[in-house]
């Protein structure tokens, strides 16, 4: 848990949630705050298995799942390629696309572009192209005077995708099984303050929508996990514009690593289909391997 990532405190958080979960469930838990010492740290440890709770870059973009392949420790959660190809938001669109799963309309333009003129049409989102939980995510109004004013710690290169307007939806894959629907009400963008602060947003789950949507949804996140070489527990996120039915539904991207925090979208998801959060652990312990 932990690491150097953008995403680093919610890791913490979701790394204790599960070690204190999984000692409820009888295993043997030792945290490990990722560094560049890790090799040498497992190596000190010689655990039967890791439980992935690294979040952002390094810990989900196949890195950490590479030293571990290397170690031969079996460990949860998707493998390099499907971690790698994940974390690579308009690579991994283009094998949706490919697959005939709904997707939206984007670019990977230069930083200094974006921040010059409009690259698109407003409205659109702006975002780095392989960072996740809403890190460095602007919302380019239809009314916008201007481009939007990056911050200078977004990469050289950014996504600029057309904004989707809409119900903000989500699905957790466990293995070959969706679990879901969650529907995401907040009062404005989901960011990284809905996503991880209490009282951010509210999760209605499962989510009050027709059943065809539902439908769509769990059989588009199961297809979005098995197009990618997803293993154990996946996120995919929808957006869902009412007015155009089952046209309306787009898929955004799907999260390797989803967060197991108190907030988080996956436990609820475990929950809602009678699966503690104990047992989620346990499942994801018992589900690591290699050559993943």
């Amino acid at each position: 848990m932990g690491g150097p990532s953008a995403e680093r405190e919610v890791s913490l958080s979701s790394g204790q949630a599960c070690a204190d979960a999984l000692r409820e469930e009888g295993y043997n838990v030792i945290t490990v705050d990722a560094g560049a010492d890790l090799c040498a740290v497992l190596t000190g440890i010689a655990p039967d298995a890791v439980l992935n709770c690294l979040h952002g870059r390094w810990g989900e973009d196949g890195c950490v799942q590479g030293l571990l392949e290397w170690m031969r420790i079996p460990y949860s959660h998707s493998g390099v390629l499907a971690s790698a190809l994940a974390m690579d938001k308009q690579r991994s669109k283009a094998a949706f696309e490919a697959a005939g799963l709904p997707t939206v309309h984007s670019v990977i333009a230069p930083a200094h572009d974006v921040r010059a003129a409009h690259v698109m049409e407003p409205p659109y989102v702006v975002k780095p192209n392989n960072e996740g939980s809403s890190v460095g995510i602007y919302l380019v109004h239809e009314e916008a005077n201007g481009p939007p004013q990056l911050s200078d710690d977004m990469p050289d290169h950014v996504m600029v995708e057309k904004f989707v307007p809409g119900r903000e939806l989500t699905v957790t894959v466990m293995g070959d099984r969706p679990l879901a629907v969650t529907d995401i009400l907040t009062d404005g963008w989901y960011d990284y303050d809905a996503k991880y602060k209490p009282g951010g947003s509210r999760h209605v789950v499962p989510a009050d929508l027709p059943e065809e949507i539902t439908e769509l949804c769990l059989g588009y996140a199961l297809r979005a996990h098995q197009v990618l070489g997803c293993r154990g527990v996946s996120r995919t996120d929808f957006r869902w514009d009412e007015a155009q039915g089952a046209d309306g539904l787009i898929l955004l991207e799907t999260n390797t690593q989803p967060g197991m925090t108190a907030t988080s979208l996956s436990p609820e998801h475990a929950q809602a289909v009678g699966i503690s959060f104990g047992q989620l652990c346990a499942w994801m312990v018992e589900d690591a391997s290699c050559d993943r």
